[in-house]
């Protein structure tokens, strides 16, 4: 019997339109049906450039199904290279086109010796969400486009972290990074977000290693570019947010990179006394427990969910009710994601739900005595719920439909200042 999957909080494959939108000057080609764009799209932020109201769609239909849509798919992309000035083209397929068997692939391929480079990657609904569609994009452009390189540039790094647009603030966190990397003397390399594009893909291959920042997306890709290129990666599982972490995240990206070791404590001592600072002015705050209570949940994809439960906990020293990953992770990674929310500070463990359906998620958190004024950080499906508890919300993963954000980021020192901040006013203004 089939079974209703209520307030999921991800998009078909299809959505990874949204990884090629934030490559600068990268155009995705839809060979789908008509209204796809549009109804993945997100409302805000996702005009620019190229909008997903322009972009290049077959608009397949009936008669498509039955014949084929590759003809269609020729005649748009050859016009899309004619009419749009791009500088990738990267084709996305649909559900309809894959279940009837057009081979889209081929399709592209006659477009090898075009100007731009043109790739294709297969994103049907069917065959995952937009967290697996993005790891298919990348590697579309790993396997059709990047070359290898004997040059190799000392202290080069490529960064790889979430899902641009599904995290939204994908933008100020890839360059709170940047800042980060940078200022252990390394040059940082992103894809993705303003000026960055063709140049800094073609730079991918004479990387010194690959830095990953995610508990699991894009782990497949970077071990792709170690076999392709030989170059070394490192994973590092938590998004960095506040002192605990980001402290720990540069000594390990400085070991890793060879950097000397007082370089790296300057840089961490510089960004904690001022850190530290800010905290103890507000120390009174924190610890007033009829503000704001302990314990907490967490709603979000595992990034934000395992990355947020640490800085609370490690940070802030409030206590974790359940924790819930909603981004469908595939099983394999389900080991690894718990044994980092068990290693917490003060010998804390912090009890992990992998769960998609909205409705099991809030009778969890309906039958959790929170002991008080729960704190709930997730999507705004979320937000009535907390009303409902006497709670506090504040939203920070997908949907996001009472915010908006350009570059803000809740990543590394002053990211997570941020995120004091936006817990706190919504803690406190319940009392005034």
């Amino acid at each position: 019997m089939a079974k209703i999957l209520d307030k999921q909080r991800y998009k078909c494959a299809l959505a990874a339109m949204q990884t090629v939108q934030a490559i600068d000057r990268a155009l995705p080609i839809l060979h789908s049906g008509p209204g796809c764009a549009q109804k993945l799209s997100d409302g805000t932020g996702s005009s620019g450039y190229f909008s997903p109201n322009i972009f290049p769609c077959t608009s397949i239909n009936e008669k498509d199904v039955v014949f084929g849509g590759v003809k269609k798919l020729n005649s748009t992309i050859e016009n899309s290279l004619k009419v749009i000035d791009a500088d990738l083209y990267v084709v996305l397929t649909g559900c309809i086109p894959e279940i009837v068997g057009d081979d889209s692939e081929e399709v592209v391929t006659r477009f090898e010796d075009a100007d731009k480079p043109v790739v294709y990657a297969p994103t049907a609904g069917f065959k995952g969400n937009n967290y697996k569609g993005h790891e298919q994009v990348v590697d579309a452009i790993i396997d059709q486009y990047l070359k290898k390189s004997d040059k190799k540039e000392e202290g080069l790094v490529n960064i790889w972290a979430d899902v641009p647009y599904q995290d939204l603030f994908w933008l100020g966190n890839l360059r709170e990074i940047e800042k980060l990397i940078s200022e252990l003397g390394l040059k940082p390399n992103t894809i993705f977000g303003y000026n960055r594009g063709i140049m800094n893909i073609d730079k991918i291959p004479e990387a010194q290693f690959n830095l990953l920042v995610s508990p699991w997306v894009g782990l497949s890709n970077v071990k792709k570019l170690e076999k392709k290129f030989g170059t070394p990666f490192l994973h590092y599982k938590t998004l960095p947010i506040g002192a605990t972490e980001t402290s720990k995240f540069l000594r390990e990206v400085g070991k890793f990179a060879g950097v000397s070791e007082i370089k790296v404590e300057s840089v961490i001592k510089e960004h904690e006394d001022y850190y530290y600072y800010l905290i103890a002015r507000y120390a009174d705050l924190f610890l007033e427990n009829r503000v704001i209570n302990k314990q907490f949940s967490v709603v979000a994809d595992a990034q934000y969910t395992l990355a947020i439960t640490k800085f609370l906990v490690n940070d802030l020293g409030l206590l974790p009710a359940t924790q819930f990953i909603t981004d469908d992770t595939p099983k394999v990674y389900h080991d690894a994601i718990r044994e980092e929310f068990e290693n917490l500070n003060f010998g804390i463990k912090a009890e992990v739900l992998f769960e998609t359906d909205g409705y099991k998620i809030h009778n969890n958190i309906k039958e959790h005595d929170y002991h008080g004024y729960p704190l709930v950080l997730g999507g705004y499906y979320e937000k009535e719920l907390t009303e409902e508890l006497k709670g506090n919300f504040l939203n920070i993963s997908w949907p996001f439909q009472d915010r908006v954000v350009m570059d803000t980021s809740y990543a590394g020192y002053s990211g997570s200042i941020k995120l004091i901040e936006d817990i706190y006013t919504v803690a406190v203004s319940r009392f005034n």
